[in-house]
């Protein structure tokens, strides 16, 4: 896998490598985005329609209050006549009105958000367990996790703080107009000119706050793939004494990251003094011309109290709309980047079955196969492996041999050729069907954060205890698992990081065991366990490959001495094939391979 990997890397750019390569993401579908998240909104409608109840009431008292307590001035005042004390008890009803309808505005918000974004994960992560295996080749690991995380908290914030402010502003400004209309329209309009230097400072800011926010939340995806690289090859790092460059990589990131943090931050910040001081302006403008209309008998002193109140009032809202602006941004730019994932293709599952019982033989006709176009891996590749044999493939770094497991496995399709299995092309053959009936074990172990018995049970949820005890012994790690506290009940940590490398290569080939398959890969199966192990598996291994077709990528010749046929290939193609006497007679590719490569291995 090793091996291939390196030339998908060559092929494919920024394969895996992190933050580096990361795919620069823009919120630049900002109308479609926008539809995208109301199709959510509208799933949840009843606690949507309940919110904007609530917002509506909390708006009306909000709107309300300011006239009531014109109309008690007005009664101290003596130029308007009423019962001050019920005018006062109103006023305060009306209040506490608002503050509950404020209060249930919260808990409302809160858990919409809370709904949409459990909603949200939970479809991007069955997303990604069902995305093709090219998409995770070919995109930083950490910047998809970003999305999950970052993105998601984003969209999340939004709805539970700046959504609700929106609705309750836009609502609380048109009310208050009309108000403010009905008391004096010419004061009405006075106050309204301030709306003309509110709308240039926001078209001014956001337009930066939008650049920045892209910027932001792209290099938090980089800073992410960068953090999870370095964790996962932290040994390798280490062992390279790369540590500076490392921490250099990051601090290039983390300071980009910093500098458009804060850019975000200031020009989303100054949107508030801003919108404070034209306020401001607007009270000036108030006090002015309001006491020459009062002088003039247009209005009362209680009418000027009001339109005090209303100013306030009217700022509040476009300065809430204003600040929030940059966290919609935000969150718009944030949804793109969770939509794009979830508007990705599925790995197409469909098919028909892989009829069981019949003969396993695997046939590769003319396979032709390339990551990126123009750049072929494999070339008119012509294999037959008869049913129940063992058939190895050897060649140099690059030279397709993975690439070969990788499209049996389909996950990468053909370019063009037929793969068969047991006669039926496996491109009409739906994948799990494919998949049940081959196990394969790779040099890179992987195994997850649970118990020992439910790690080898991951090939076979059914397997019964004795099945599993009887894979334990076959390939040699019963003595292993004896020796661990718990034994089978043991839990892994971190996918296996407190027991040894070796010891989880005898796990993953135990896995192999109770699944008990048709078609057995094995691509540098036993690289990491001795040669004393090896050598016990490999006898392990003569039982579970019996009456199964076997395909063996191995460096070791121990490994592939005992093969029905090696396969040698080079740049895709096969350059020879035969038994390991006869390709030694020919003193062709497999003896060069052999004296470099292999020679020191034979024992």
């Amino acid at each position: 896998m090793a091996d291939d990997k390196k030339l998908l890397e060559r092929t494919i750019p920024g394969m895996n490598r992190g933050a580096r390569f990361a795919e620069v993401e823009h919120a630049e579908h900002i109308g479609a985005t926008v539809k995208h998240i109301v199709t959510y909104f509208i799933r949840e409608r009843s606690m949507v329609l309940a919110m904007l109840l609530v917002v509506v009431l909390g708006t009306l008292c909000g709107v309300y209050a300011p006239s009531l307590q014109s109309r008690a001035i007005d009664i101290i005042a003596g130029s308007l006549q009423g019962n001050l004390m019920g005018a006062l008890a109103l006023m305060l009803a009306v209040y506490l009105a608002y503050s509950a309808a404020q209060l249930l505005q919260g808990l409302l918000s809160a858990r919409l958000s809370q709904r949409l974004v459990k909603r949200l994960r939970e479809e991007l992560f069955g997303k990604i367990v069902d995305l093709p295996v090219r998409y995770l080749d070919t995109h930083s690991h950490g910047d998809v996790m970003s999305r999950m995380t970052n993105d998601i908290e984003n969209i999340s914030t939004t709805v539970s703080q700046s959504l609700p402010s929106l609705f309750s502003g836009v609502l609380t400004i048109l009310g208050t107009v009309i108000i403010m209309l009905c008391y004096c329209w010419q004061l009405a309009l006075l106050s309204c000119a301030t709306v003309l230097l509110t709308v240039i400072a926001t078209k001014i800011l956001s337009g930066k706050v939008r650049r920045f926010s892209r910027k932001r939340q792209q290099l938090l995806g980089q800073l992410n793939g960068t953090v999870e690289e370095m964790i996962s090859g932290y040994r390798t790092v280490v062992a390279y004494n790369h540590q500076g460059e490392t921490t250099d990589t990051f601090c290039e990131t983390s300071d980009a990251l910093t500098k458009a943090g804060i850019r975000t931050d200031a020009f989303s910040g100054v949107m508030g003094p801003i919108m404070n001081s034209i306020g401001n302006i607007g009270f000036v403008i108030i006090a002015a011309f309001g006491g020459y209309f009062a002088i003039n008998g247009l209005i009362s002193v209680g009418v000027i109290s009001a339109f005090i109140v209303y100013a306030k009032q009217f700022s509040r809202p476009i300065n809430e709309i204003a600040q929030v602006y940059g966290q919609l941004q935000t969150a718009i730019a944030g949804a793109e980047r969770v939509f794009s994932v979830l508007d990705e293709d599925c790995e197409d599952m469909r098919g028909e079955a892989l009829a069981r019982g019949r003969e396993a033989d695997v046939c590769f006709d003319h396979v032709q196969f390339s990551y990126e176009p123009g750049h072929p891996v494999i070339r008119d590749f012509s294999l037959t492996v008869p049913s129940g044999k063992k058939v190895a493939l050897v060649g140099s770094t690059g030279s397709g041999k993975t690439t070969v497991v990788n499209l049996l496995m389909r996950f990468y399709d053909v370019d063009s050729g037929t793969i068969r299995v047991g006669g039926q092309d496996i491109a009409g053959v739906a994948r799990d069907s494919l998949r049940r009936q081959v196990a394969i074990v790779l040099q890179d172990t992987v195994l997850f954060s649970d118990t020992v018995r439910n790690n080898l049970k991951y090939a076979n949820d059914v397997a019964t205890e004795e099945e599993l005890a009887r894979a334990a012994e076959m390939s040699h790690s019963s003595g292993m698992i004896a020796h661990l506290p718990q034994g089978f009940d043991t839990l892994l940590t971190a996918g296996g990081s407190n027991i040894s490398q070796g010891q989880r290569q005898l796990l993953a080939i135990a896995r192999a065991f109770v699944a008990d398959p048709g078609i057995l890969i094995l691509d540098e199966a036993t690289s990491n366990v001795d040669t004393r192990t090896e050598k016990a598996i490999q006898s392990a291994m003569q039982q579970i490959m019996r009456n199964r077709t076997s395909i063996v990528i191995a460096h070791r010749l121990s490994t592939i001495r005992d093969s029905d046929v090696i396969v040698v290939m080079d740049q895709g193609r096969i350059v020879e094939q035969g038994s390991h006497e006869e390709l030694l007679a020919r003193r062709g590719k497999y003896y060069d391979l052999y004296m470099t490569q292999y020679a020191g291995f034979a024992t």
